[in-house]
């Protein structure tokens, strides 16, 4: 049972295309898959709900009372339901996306996670990369509601020109008795992590997800091997070679990747994935925490001889497949503890990547790429 101080609002700061919307997403998409209740909260989208999508930079003017006024009320409702969630709907962490670029509105944002017993902590996104940042305008602002029936150049002119309004009035992150996190993208790709007063959970994790993840998204294929002669006789685990139509199918995979530019390859240690691997591409990576989950003293058995030889395993696996541990083996629980290391090494690749794989590691996987509960995971399809 969660306690009213394990919640805990994550608030974005940033000016405009720093990648902050980015970065909320992968923060709750991450802290999900490690099984953080996690949730996110777009104001822009609060303030499209409330006052309509087609704003024009001048709403964005700090000279523009009445705007400005509406602007932090919308704020402060998307806060209220924040807060609202996690202390009704049993959430732990609430990812606040807005510019929140002023003292005085952090300030409020503080004293409204304050008197709610809700720690809050900054998450300030800075990018002095002028590619990056004309990129995340190009690729993601200009498709706004916002800008709906504006073409091109009249969304980019109005865009900047919100930039520029919020430049105005920016504050960066300085109180040293706050909670925050700083990411500092520098020009050419460096980029720099400053951590202050950080002590929960989550937190610690989110900043150790950000150290290690590239703010341009690129693609990442996911395949399973080809068939093995275990796979044939319905055997789990083992370490068997591919059969014939294993090897049929990796040829198949390496036609349709031929067309698909520089791209790496991961395996798993096992045969069976590196010689699928080996029909695809000229040199390939294998990474032991890849490797298919372990079914301990069950390895190499069929799901037929575990129900016959040992009913309490396949009974425990139907009972909670997320949690349960192969005796001497491996849950999806540690396959998730297993890979978690290696999410930071997905996330600095710049190049797209195929991943040859194994089920249960595929569908860990492909639950943390695409935001599935990691309850789910053990249920994905994966084929």
């Amino acid at each position: 049972m969660q306690t009213q101080q394990d919640k805990t609002v994550l608030a974005m700061v940033g000016l405009p295309a720093r990648g902050k919307s980015f970065t909320a997403r992968k923060i709750a998409r991450y802290l999900t898959w490690r099984g953080h209740h996690t949730r996110v909260f777009n104001v822009g989208s609060y303030r499209r709900e409330q006052l309509g999508a087609k704003k024009e930079h001048s709403f964005f003017d700090p000279d523009n009372r009445e705007a400005r006024q509406a602007r932090r009320k919308v704020a402060l409702d998307a806060l209220d339901d924040a807060i609202r969630w996690l202390k009704e709907d049993n959430g732990e962490v609430a990812v606040f996306d807005a510019t929140n670029t002023t003292r005085s509105r952090r300030q409020d944002l503080r004293a409204a996670c304050d008197a709610a017993g809700v720690k809050i902590t900054f998450v300030e996104t800075i990018c002095e990369d002028p590619a990056i940042i004309e990129d995340n305008i190009r690729a993601t602002k200009l498709h706004l509601p916002d800008y709906e029936d504006l073409d091109d150049g009249e969304a980019l002119r109005d865009f900047r020109m919100r930039i520029a309004h919020y430049r105005r009035i920016y504050e960066p992150l300085e109180n040293e008795s706050a909670s925050w996190i700083k990411l500092i993208v520098f020009e050419g790709g460096g980029r720099r992590i400053v951590v202050n007063r950080v002590d929960d959970h989550p937190t610690l994790r989110a900043a150790q997800l950000l150290l290690s993840f590239q703010s341009r998204e690129r693609t990442i294929w996911l395949a399973r091997h080809g068939e093995s002669t275990h796979n044939v006789a319905g055997r789990i685990g083992g370490d068997a070679p591919l059969s014939d139509e294993g090897k049929r199918f990796a040829q198949a995979l390496g036609e349709w990747m031929k067309d698909k530019g520089d791209f790496k390859v991961w395996t798993s240690t096992l045969v069976r994935t590196r010689q699928t691997a080996e029909l695809v591409a000229a040199d390939h990576t294998p990474w032991r925490m890849l490797d298919e989950i372990d079914a301990g003293i069950c390895d190499g058995m069929t799901y037929e001889e575990i129900g016959e030889q040992m009913p309490e395993v396949a009974t425990g696996r139907k009972a909670d497949k997320l949690r349960y541990r192969y005796p001497r083996g491996e849950s999806y629980l540690d396959v998730i503890n297993r890979l978690d290391p290696l999410i930071g090494e997905l996330e600095r690749l710049t190049h797209p990547l195929l991943v040859i794989g194994h089920q249960a590691v595929l569908r860990t996987l492909y639950a943390y790429l695409t935001g599935h509960p990691r309850e789910e995971t053990p249920f994905l399809e994966i084929p």
